[in-house]
């Protein structure tokens, strides 16, 4: 499993403490993309940072390798997609991921990734 940058965001949330078993049960990967979106927030409070450093230093994080450029590539020219989603997206497809990502629709018309969405889901 890979999640998408939205699902680390819920889940350093207090209310979504079943997100938060959820990733510790299945211990997925995030892409090194996640980790600029969701660090380089201008708006992070000091507590939210020091939670957020903690958990991309125990997950496992996937890099940005030339196959995963191309994929972004080839997704942006199929369709208007942001620079982190297509890239998140590649990661998922490279690596063979199930992104987990709270904003399918985003992502539904990509054949090669599977999606699942914990929070309109029994987790």
């Amino acid at each position: 499993m890979l999640l998408d940058s939205n699902i680390i965001i819920y889940a350093a949330q207090s209310e979504h403490r079943a997100l938060r078993q959820f990733i510790e049960t299945h211990t997925p990967a995030v892409s090194v993309v996640s980790y600029i979106e969701v660090l380089g927030y201008h708006k992070l409070t000091e507590d939210d940072r020091r939670f957020l450093e903690q958990f991309f230093r125990a997950a496992e994080q996937l890099p940005l390798s030339e196959a995963v450029v191309q994929w972004a590539v080839k997704l942006r020219q199929q369709r208007k997609m942001s620079l982190g989603d297509s890239t998140v997206a590649g990661t998922a497809i490279v690596h063979a991921r199930t992104l987990v990502t709270h904003d399918t629709s985003d992502f539904r018309w990509i054949e090669e990734i599977q999606l699942l969405d914990p929070l309109a889901e029994t987790v």
